[in-house]
């Protein structure tokens, strides 16, 4: 095994794009409450828990609900997601992910998951990645959100690692600002100029080359 380095990967935007089921599920629920949600109100819940984002929809509808409508309205919207996750399969896994994976694998290179999203095992299971995977971080095993680094951290700590020998692969600013509080080696997906605190930045998962990786080990 190769104890140079380690990976944490984010998984909404990194390893597949739930996102679009997110605000599917989102604007459907805003939809019931008589207002629309559109898909750049829908980046603000980037990163953002289920609970936060709920707020922030009532916020954008200017609703105002009881705790226990609340409740009703997070599980009805978690209904809808999951219907369209166990739909899910191979096919959506992002354009180069499988190659990364391979090569870190080739390497002897431990990899966890890092997510807030308590669908993760879910998730890599139905696109059949599950088994790939040294550890799993989910929302289910943390309660600070990030930009908070405790997934990282936790990831870390299941991989067997000093947090200074791991990258971070991240698709929004909040978890590149976790990886660097973490100490870690960020690797932003997306618009340079929105994660430009990232170490490196990647337009998308498919420019990530293995010619990258080897001078990231080396």
């Amino acid at each position: 095994m190769n104890t140079k380095i380690a990976f944490i990967f984010d998984l909404d935007g990194v390893i597949v794009d739930t996102a679009k089921y997110h605000f599917l599920a989102w604007r459907n629920l805003a939809n019931s409450l008589g207002f629309d949600f559109t898909k750049k109100q829908n980046e603000q819940l980037k990163g953002v828990s289920r609970v936060a984002s709920l707020e922030l929809l009532l916020k954008i509808g200017n609703i105002k609900l009881s705790e226990e409508k609340k409740q009703a309205l997070l599980i009805q919207k978690n209904e809808e997601y999951l219907s369209y996750v166990n739909k899910m399969t191979s096919d959506e896994i992002l354009p180069g992910i499988a190659k990364v994976l391979e090569f870190l694998i080739d390497n002897k290179i431990k990899f966890a998951l890092g997510s807030a999203s308590k669908n993760a095992p879910l998730i890599l299971k139905k696109v059949g990645l599950i088994n790939k995977f040294t550890a799993i971080v989910d929302g289910n095993q943390v309660s600070k959100a990030k930009p908070d680094p405790e997934v990282f951290l936790l990831g870390a700590k299941k991989l067997d690692m000093n947090p200074e020998k791991c990258v971070v692969v991240e698709d929004a600013i909040a978890g590149v600002k976790a990886a660097n509080a973490a100490d870690m080696i960020s690797i932003g997906i997306g618009d340079k100029t929105v994660l430009n605190e990232a170490n490196y930045v990647f337009e998308d998962t498919s420019k990530i080359t293995t010619e990258f990786l080897k001078s990231l080990i080396n």
